[in-house]
């Protein structure tokens, strides 16, 4: 397995789990849903880089990007441990991820 694929579901199960976390420690359904989807999608782009289908990198560069969006401004706002956290995730999604984009075309 290559290292975007570990990659993925490293991320995808560390970004579901932020935000099973959140909705654990106060509540948000808004934590577990946005956590469980963009978990989910860095999971399905794992998945299909694992077995060589389409779209794989694609899909975990999306979940980068949407990680991006929601975390980071929130981390410069409330420099909190979690947003932060979820933000280097995001920034490490969007490196490896755009460079194996970038690669492959």
């Amino acid at each position: 397995m290559g290292i975007e694929a570990t990659s993925a579901f490293i991320v995808g199960a560390l970004t579901a789990g932020g935000g099973t976390f959140g909705y654990i420690k106060t509540g948000s359904v808004p934590s577990i849903a946005a956590g469980l989807t963009v978990g989910s999608l860095y999971l399905l782009g794992g998945y299909r880089i694992q077995n060589r289908q389409s779209y794989g990198v694609e899909l975990a560069l999306l979940a980068s990007v949407i990680l991006a969006g929601s975390s980071i401004p929130r981390a410069l706002r409330t420099h909190k441990p979690l947003p932060i956290g979820l933000s280097t995730l995001a920034l490490y999604g969007l490196y490896t991820f755009g460079n194996a984009y970038r690669l492959q075309k």
